[in-house]
């Protein structure tokens, strides 16, 4: 497995692994939009944003990389608390449908925990909808603990 930074080449995957967790999209179905496109763009300008991916094969710059497996999004964000170290935060946990089972949660997370380790973040943290039960036992079995109570205000376009 590898571990890397998305490019630009693996976003219809990652996109179709966020647009349904129960089943298996073709990457070559998703239409990326605007939107997407702008969204991806500023990710991978940001040094404090990373899009990650774990794909099947080795990845060559040059052409097609490995079938992205899994994805996650890691925003490191400087804090006061902690006593001043900064924390990542984890979002767009995803492992495709047919792989799931085998570990590779498990290793995107570990990888993922440990790039913020390396970078010297104070914690890790990342919310989960309240509908994804086996999510939230898959982060206990992480050793993630429900620390906190999550909030969120959507804000009208």
């Amino acid at each position: 497995m590898i571990f890397r930074e998305a490019t630009r080449q693996d976003l219809p995957a990652v996109l179709a692994l966020l647009a349904d967790e129960e089943s298996v999209l073709d990457p070559a179905s998703i239409v990326v939009g605007e939107a997407h496109e702008r969204a991806f763009a500023a990710i991978t300008a940001d040094p404090r944003n990373e899009m990650l991916v774990l794909t099947d094969d080795a990845y060559d710059p040059e052409g097609a990389g490995g079938v992205v497996l899994g994805c996650l999004q890691l925003t490191y964000i400087p804090g006061l608390g902690q006593n001043g170290l900064e924390r990542a935060l984890v979002e767009a946990v995803r492992i495709r449908a047919d792989r799931r089972g085998a570990g590779l949660g498990a290793e995107l997370m570990r990888r993922a925990a440990e790039r913020a380790r390396e970078r010297g973040c104070g914690l890790v943290q990342l919310t989960s909808s309240k509908r994804r039960t086996a999510a939230h036992r898959f982060y206990e079995r992480l050793d993630f603990a429900r620390s906190h109570e999550g909030f969120k205000l959507h804000l009208a376009p």
